[in-house]
């Protein structure tokens, strides 16, 4: 049975979705990808109700997830939020939850800061893609 799948993205800006869709018939079990950058977007989209300070958190990234749950009922749900940098702190820390009907799971994703912003958004995306596998796998 084909499993439905929705991503809802800040610091990754659209990429995790990008990578979901590159693959030929992803539109099988792809049900919503959503963009929202803003706090606001995130908001009035996902019903996130944490504050500027709290946006790159986990409590940010599973409200973001179970939103995204709750808007699309989707099999699986998957958010990223974080700082990519060059500027603000913390730079090279991402949040990204896995959520489904009967199980969720926050990651805690911490890279160099240094890292060029380009790359830092395709290491924080591999490592979601690592994380969705082995999430499936159990």
């Amino acid at each position: 049975m084909t499993k439905t799948i929705s991503t809802a993205e800040s610091c990754t800006g659209g990429l995790l979705s990008s990578k979901l869709t590159d693959i030929s018939g992803s539109s099988s079990y792809t049900t919503l990808n959503l963009v929202t950058y803003a706090l606001e977007a995130k908001k009035k989209m996902l019903g996130v109700t944490v504050g500027e300070d709290e946006v790159v958190s986990e409590k940010c990234a599973y409200q973001m997830a179970k939103g995204l749950h709750e808007l699309t009922n989707s099999d699986i749900c998957i958010s990223t939020t974080g700082n990519a940098g060059p500027t603000g702190d913390p730079v090279g820390l991402m949040y990204s939850t896995i959520f489904t009907k009967d199980k969720y799971k926050t990651y805690k994703i911490q890279l160099n800061p240094s890292t060029p912003r380009v790359l830092m958004k395709e290491m924080f995306v591999q490592e979601v893609l690592k994380n969705l596998f082995e999430f499936l796998q159990k």
